[in-house]
């Protein structure tokens, strides 16, 4: 299957790649502007691919409470360009979103389903729920796939990612505070790309989520960084109001992978086990 492959430099489209067989055609920012529409028709026509998967989009959630605008015009605006293009083609699309979608709710403590209503804080958070409305009503054939926290190896030739910078910060400081009142699960990207492909191979469009297993607040995944990787850090819980971001983070926002594993067969992994294999292979 020829597929088209948007944000194809980053951390997640990067473990995509080698799981999409030969006829990819990879798309970083220089190959397409997704927030440009003629240039998103005019590009899909050319490559003819028989699916479109969108890695690409706006994930500096703080910058975002200061210039909304692009943070839409990434998140929003561009997944509607293709979305459009997809519908006119007549073919498949795979978007991307976040669990920040959710994050209304304080006193949440069960897994979200793909029915449960979103409720999203922040210009961030809005403009990824914007984008995948504007995907679900415009392109028939689509799947929406909702993730959280992403850490893969790619990130170590661009910004980075939590655990990175945990054994950054490890390796520079003795004492650390960490935020211990926000519950979610950080995916590693080998084990989401994994779903992405095995998805994309049915039939069954819709929404889904797709993260590990299991569940942790940001202060327990930092203190199962440090066990694995051997650092001595002495660990200081925080909340989110003494942390101080300027953008609101969801306190609760653990995803339900039930509705990926029926249609797919696959079961995520536990996320202390993806911490693993990825320290393994850094």
């Amino acid at each position: 299957m020829r597929i088209a492959l948007t944000g194809a430099r980053g951390q997640l489209a990067s473990d995509l790649l080698p799981l999409l067989g030969n006829d990819v055609v990879p798309l970083g920012h220089a190959e397409l502007d997704i927030t440009r529409p003629d240039d998103v028709a005019s590009k899909l026509r050319e490559i003819q691919p028989e699916f479109v998967i969108n890695c690409a989009a706006y994930n500096l959630v703080d910058k975002a409470e200061e210039e909304p605008e692009v943070a839409y015009a990434v998140n929003a605006t561009g997944p509607k360009n293709l979305a459009q293009s997809c519908a006119d083609l007549g073919i498949g699309l795979a978007h991307i979103s976040s669990d920040y979608v959710f994050g209304q709710d304080a006193q949440r403590a069960v897994p979200y389903t793909e029915n449960d209503p979103p409720g999203p804080q922040g210009a961030y958070a809005q403009s990824k729920r914007a984008g995948e409305e504007f995907v679900i009503s415009i392109c028939p054939r689509h799947f929406v796939i909702r993730t959280c926290g992403l850490y893969g190896i790619a990130s170590t030739r661009g910004k980075g990612n939590f655990v990175e910078t945990m054994l950054r910060l490890g390796s520079e400081r003795d004492q650390l505070s960490v935020v211990n009142d926000q519950r979610c699960t950080p995916s590693w990207t080998v084990d989401v790309a994994r779903a992405i492909a095995a998805l994309i191979k049915t039939d069954q469009y819709g929404l889904y989520h797709a993260t590990n297993s299991g569940s942790m607040t940001w202060f327990e995944f930092a203190a199962e960084i440090f066990r694995q990787s051997g650092t001595q850090v002495e660990l200081s819980p925080i909340t989110t109001a003494e942390f101080g971001a300027p953008a609101a983070r969801p306190p609760y926002s653990v995803l339900s992978c039930q509705k990926l594993t029926d249609a797919t067969g696959l079961e995520m992994p536990p996320w202390q086990e993806a911490l693993a294999n990825y320290l393994s292979r850094r």
